[in-house]
């Protein structure tokens, strides 16, 4: 979908996956890097035995489908060599604090001297600007200084993080789709943009309607483990099961689609049913009406239900019953999960050993994104790259058609699709131009519209924030998809968009009249998106429900909590947090295409493939070293200390990491360097791992007599 454009990548973990993916759509992709490499070159988890820069299995995840060129920017002859590459390029990505550019002399001002239509994204932990611009910044900081960490955890212990880290690969698949925002604004202008892409930005979307509650309801949504919290109350989401742990919500709905399964099981005599009404069951409880049967009678037979069966047999029996029981999945899990074999998702990746291991594959399935190739060798393509650099880039008149107040300004969006991912995506459009016309019925509304905060606490169907925030900016249209004159409308709108996005489970969209064939029929050019949980194809394809089920069957509700305790998160829908910046990405990327060429698109996005690219780091080392990955506090397994750590006053906590032996030296200057801290076997990051216990309890007892903010002046202040 790329192909015509390169790219500069200049980002260090801070951003490397959002090269892969522009590569992964197309686009010529040169890792700049100096003479010793990268530093996301070192960064963990490492192989033991494989050459020195490529030991790095996250940089081996990150940088696929890339050339290596190295240039030392403190000399001359490179300087002149990056400066033609800059006037050939279309795109520029780095990362700081530090920015190799900046102290190169390559910021923005000069890229834009060298390349009037240059789009330079940077992705920084809080912004090129501001009070905390330049500050120390971490996995775990920039998570807690986000928001995200507040929402996840047990209310009696500390706040959580994902056990693996997350911050940089949220950031660095934001900065793709930056970069074709940018990009579409470029085209508009006919000048260069810098896109500055802060971290902490990025994180809080990931709280999805947490970021807005205390703004709306009066009152923030506080940490309650698992629960789901959608200002109607907190719903249980994750339930112990014989063999570990599933993801479900245990509504009279399906208890009913279940019921013959629990006589069967003996946990009931058929009579049992005929106590309640089923059918308006769940809304009583929403609503507080009067129940036959309460709903800890029947959580309690829910609970009996699910330790009498492995979560396989819950999840594959479940989704013939129409319920969907998501096992929580461990990494181990994933590499044999035959949704994923099914549409041949895992690509081999040999490791310098010769062994062959499984990565993640495509994101997004669409014609013109591909998997590229293993991460070069630091320097492999620096000799053909330096003798033929292009020329500078075309810079003739923008056509008037080209000219308009926002990059999408007269872009056409029919959004059938409900509730996270598609909505946003939508939203990305809408919010910079594009006339989105979102489509739901009284018949069927947007579930989100269910879900809160609600204004001044008061469900409504126009009162859910959590509706407002994924819709702003489009059109609602109301139309019932059953109506017998539904489909000369559907026909009208599909005439009518540019792009339709749907998130019906497969199949449906076809038999509605919505599907991509009539949709292409309408309009050859039309681009079209179907996005669900698993995927449009596969054993397990109609799998239904939300965010967090496919974050449990995707691996995430096994990897933030505590050893000895249930999964506690992640907070709400965590997969809607990802999957928009990858289906965004690959729908602009479709949409220059088309431009250049007339081509519409198909695009089919899983949630779980492309979320997994999150863990795709874990899922190489798990089958190179045997490491299995779980839940484990705020610890990481390479850095000590990590925690987050109590502070004076009700529910305060600060967030501290240390993630080098400097790191450590500036910490024990902050706590005034007591004897504890000068013992010999905690210089080393070995040594603190093993007594991690013992730093924490003395940690805690010097920051629970200070806040929060005093504890981050005083460590932060001293680097």
């Amino acid at each position: 979908m790329l192909e015509p454009y390169r790219v500069l990548d200049l980002t260090d973990v801070r951003g490397q996956i959002g090269g892969m993916m522009l590569a992964d759509l197309g686009a010529e992709v040169l890792r700049i890097e100096p003479p010793e490499g990268s530093p996301a070159r070192r960064a963990a988890p490492l192989l033991d035995d494989a050459p020195e820069g490529l030991r790095s299995l996250s940089f081996a995840a990150y940088n696929r489908g890339k050339r290596s060129v190295v240039l030392d920017l403190s000399d001359g002859s490179s300087r002149e060599s990056f400066a033609a590459l800059v006037r050939g390029s279309d795109f520029v990505l780095d990362s700081g604090p530090p920015s190799i550019l900046e102290e190169a002399g390559f910021g923005f001002e000069r890229l834009r001297e060298l390349n009037p239509r240059v789009v330079h994204v940077r992705v920084t932990p809080f912004g090129s600007d501001g009070p905390r611009a330049g500050q120390p910044a971490s996995d775990l900081t920039v998570a807690a200084l986000g928001g995200p960490v507040a929402l996840q955890g047990d209310p009696d212990r500390a706040p959580l993080r994902l056990s693996v880290p997350q911050v940089w690969r949220h950031a660095g698949a934001e900065a793709a789709l930056a970069a074709m925002v940018g990009h579409a604004r470029m085209r508009t202008t006919g000048e260069a943009v810098f896109v500055d892409v802060s971290a902490q930005a990025v994180m809080i979307w990931t709280m999805l309607n947490a970021s807005v509650a205390h703004a709306i309801q009066g009152e923030d949504f506080e940490r309650q483990g698992s629960a789901l919290q959608i200002g109607t109350g907190a719903i249980q989401l994750v339930h112990r099961c014989a063999d570990g742990y599933i993801v479900t919500l245990r509504l009279g709905a399906a208890f009913q689609k279940i019921a013959d399964w629990l006589v069967e099981d003996g946990l009931l005599e058929p009579s049992f049913l005929d106590r309640e009404d089923w059918s308006t069951w769940d809304r009583r409880v929403a609503r507080g009406g009067e129940l036959s049967v309460s709903r800890e009678e029947l959580y309690e037979i829910f609970d009996r239900f699910y330790a009498r069966h492995g979560k396989r047999e819950l999840f594959e029996r479940g989704l013939a019953l129409d319920v969907t029981h998501a096992p929580v999945q461990k990494l181990a899990d994933l590499l044999v999960f035959e949704q994923l074999e099914s549409r041949g998702y895992f690509v081999p990746h040999t490791l310098p050993d010769g062994r062959v291991v499984k990565t993640p594959g495509l994101f997004a399935r669409a014609e013109g994104v591909r998997v590229g190739g293993p991460a070069a060798a630091l320097g492999a393509h620096t000799g053909e790259t330096l003798s033929s650099i292009p020329g500078p880039r075309q810079s003739g008149e923008i056509a008037a058609s080209e000219k308009r107040d926002l990059p999408f300004a007269g872009l056409k969006v029919a959004d059938f699709s409900w509730v996270g991912v598609g909505p946003i995506t939508a939203k990305v459009l809408a919010d910079h131009g594009a006339d989105v016309v979102h489509i739901e019925s009284q018949a069927r509304p947007d579930d989100l519209r269910t879900a809160g905060p609600f204004k001044d606490g008061q469900p409504g169907w126009n009162r859910s924030h959590f509706f407002g925030d994924f819709n702003a900016s489009k059109r609602s249209l109301a139309l019932d998809l059953k109506h017998e004159r539904a489909p000369e409308i559907v026909a009208r709108l599909l005439g009518w968009a540019d792009v339709v996005l749907e998130s019906f489970t497969p199949g449906t969209a076809a038999r509605l009249g919505l599907g991509y064939e009539q949709a292409r029929a309408a309009n050859p050019g039309v681009i079209m998106a179907s996005t669900c949980l698993l995927g449009q194809s596969g054993p397990f394809a109609q799998m239904a429900g939300y965010g967090y089920h496919a974050a449990a069957v995707a691996g995430f509700y096994d990897l933030i909590g505590w050893p000895d305790r249930p999964p506690s998160g992640p907070w709400n829908a965590y997969t809607d947090t990802i999957a928009p910046r990858f289906l965004a990405t690959t729908l602009l990327a479709a949409l220059d295409r088309r431009r250049r060429e007339g081509r519409g698109a198909y695009i089919d996005l899983a949630q779980m493939e492309a979320s997994l690219h999150l863990l795709a780091p874990e899922l190489l080392d798990h089958q190179a070293s045997g490491r299995a990955y779980g839940r484990s506090g705020n610890r990481a397994s390479d850095a000590a200390p990590q925690g987050i750590y109590r502070c004076a006053g009700d529910d305060r906590w600060c967030a501290i990491a240390v993630e080098s032996d400097v790191h450590w030296t500036n910490l024990r200057d902050a706590l005034g360097d007591p004897a504890w801290a000068r013992d010999p076997a905690l210089a080393t990051v070995e040594g603190r791992l093993q007594r991690h216990d013992e730093i924490d309890r003395e940690l805690t007892a010097w920051t629970s007599a200070r806040s929060d903010r005093e504890v981050e002046d005083v460590v932060s202040g001293a680097g």
